[in-house]
């Protein structure tokens, strides 16, 4: 079994006037929470965003474990869409210490370098500083996170820091190397 040295970046605003938003694309690009949980669209986005940088966390999760985690208090999945197909997503998950993590973010392989990210992680982080507005059970946001990884895209810390997140904690643990899952063998673009 062959193991690989992963590094673990954790990234943070401390205040909405942090974030420094992206210019909206080009083209029928909107943002769409989506308000009805569903495990299996999430399961779609995990897997198609995730498949070619070897996210594998949930793969294992049943559909009682999906529906659970997306029925919690302050977790909410926004939806990039161009032209009404899904070009990526964000979920957020607030706690009740005005801690909201953005726990996933990305595009799906044949939208990437369109100018779509920058747009969506500005949206999804106004939305993660707005989150009591939208789930009074939760006390205002006081910080938002995220973190990423030497296995996620070139672009990635980039775009993060670009929109105002800034950098506070670094980590390397060696983990075992597994084949990228994909949403089906051959889906990724050339």
């Amino acid at each position: 079994m062959t193991t690989i040295p992963v590094t673990t970046w954790s990234l943070e605003q401390t205040a909405p006037t942090d974030l420094l938003p992206s210019d909206a694309p080009q083209g029928d690009v909107r943002v769409v929470r989506a308000e009805v949980p569903s495990p299996e669209f999430s399961r779609f986005l995990y897997t198609a965003v995730g498949g070619d940088v070897r996210w594998t966390d949930r793969l294992a999760w049943t559909y009682a474990r999906w529906l659970e985690h997306l029925e919690r208090p302050g977790v909410e999945t926004w939806v990039a869409y161009e032209s009404g197909t899904p070009a990526g997503y964000a979920e957020l998950a607030g706690g009740d210490d005005g801690t909201v993590e953005i726990e996933y973010f990305g595009l799906i392989p044949a939208f990437r370098g369109r100018r779509i990210g920058g747009h969506l992680l500005s949206y999804a982080t106004a939305r993660a500083w707005d989150l009591a507005t939208r789930r009074p059970e939760l006390p205002p946001t006081k910080r938002v996170w995220l973190h990423t990884c030497s296995k996620d895209g070139e672009h990635a810390m980039d775009n993060y820091q670009r929109r105002g997140f800034r950098l506070f904690d670094t980590k390397v643990e060696t983990e075992t190397e597994v084949s990228a899952p994909g949403p089906w063998p051959g889906a990724f673009p050339s």
